[in-house]
């Protein structure tokens, strides 16, 4: 089978396609290249056939003999959705309507889409949100665009064409890719590189989590499951007893650096506080969504990862694995233009 991986290039899609690769699935894939350079050289023997180009300008001949798509690739978090609005929605919703439109028109079985739990908002309830009863309230231009193309992929969802999205938890992991700039890999990367964890509120605020080779699974199952187990569906991917609080993380990942300190510096409020509901997954899915990694698991795998490639703060703070600081460089030294292409 033949799966086009839209965003292949980037975090999550390079643990993905590895994962692919070793189910015997023929990878395809699509990416501009704004992080093909990590901190680690990444094997390309995982790529049947790699497609270098943005997705705003994928067309029906670059879908030719593909069975399935992932579609990954976007604006990745809220603080890249601000980097400039108007661009967040042509690549999150335009862009991405478009290709599931024209996966649709040219014969795709199945359409799975890498969504978002931001559209919840900040949830003011104890209570764990769910995907279908939940009320969402998305309040960035990345969780608008999020939700907005969620909606009109799952109306596209017919006999013909299976459409599914999943929600992932904050991810978390080792990549050859790695992001720092998301929660808990930050936390334990400033650990391994300074020594101390400094958490600016009080630590209360609920952040659910979830590992990077979890989540690719969790995609994998989209085109594995039966078609009327996930068709039109949407899941929120996460682990069991996946909400954790900012204090949480912070503990673990302390543990995960043995000496180094933590403090809670109390300077503010993070308004950011949301737990979620994982048993639509667990009870649906749950022949072909099997969670391995749980915290302690998964901050030892970043400790041997940062050994490996020799992690310091320079590196941990540099644009290689910080999404901002990297287009922003691009953007600084005129490598791509203020649309986002390559000049």
């Amino acid at each position: 089978m033949n799966i086009l991986v839209t965003g292949n290039l980037g975090y999550i899609g390079t643990v993905l396609t590895e994962e692919l690769f070793n189910r015997n699935y023929r990878v395809i894939g699509c990416d501009t290249g704004f992080y093909e350079v990590g901190l680690k050289q990444s094997p390309d023997n995982f790529i049947t056939k790699q497609i270098v180009k943005d997705i705003r300008e994928i067309e029906a001949s670059d879908l030719q003999d593909i069975h399935c798509i992932i579609h990954l690739a976007g604006l990745s978090n809220d603080p890249l959705g601000e980097f400039n609005p108007n661009l967040t929605e042509d690549i999150n919703f335009t862009a991405t309507v478009k290709l599931a439109k024209l996966a649709k028109e040219n014969g795709i079985e199945r359409f799975i889409y890498a969504s978002s739990q931001s559209m919840y908002g900040i949830s003011k309830s104890d209570f764990e949100l769910d995907e279908d009863r939940s009320k969402k309230n998305p309040l960035t231009s990345y969780a608008k665009t999020k939700w907005e193309a969620e909606q009109i992929i799952t109306d596209l969802n017919s006999s013909n064409f299976t459409t599914v999205a999943f929600r992932p938890s904050t991810v978390f992991g080792a990549s050859s890719r790695i992001r720092c700039d998301i929660v808990y890999n930050n936390l334990v990367a400033s650990a391994y590189c300074t020594g101390k964890i400094e958490i600016l509120s009080d630590g209360t605020p609920w952040r659910p989590v979830v590992h990077v080779q979890d989540v690719s699974r969790a995609f994998i199952a989209g085109i594995e499951a039966p078609k009327n187990l996930v068709e039109g569906e949407a899941f929120n991917v996460g682990i069991e007893n996946g909400n954790f609080t900012v204090k949480d993380l912070a503990l673990a990942a302390q543990r995960s650096v043995i000496g180094s300190e933590l403090f809670f510096k109390n300077e503010h409020t993070d308004p950011r506080s949301y737990k979620v509901s994982f048993n639509k997954i667990f009870k649906i899915l749950s022949k072909f969504y099997k969670p391995k990694w749980d915290l302690k698991s998964g901050g030892e795998q970043l400790v041997k990862f940062f050994d490996n490639i020799k992690l310091n703060e320079e590196m941990f703070r540099g644009e290689k694995c910080n999404r901002l600081k990297r287009l922003k460089l691009l953007t600084k030294t005129n490598k791509i233009d203020s649309n986002l292409k390559w000049r």
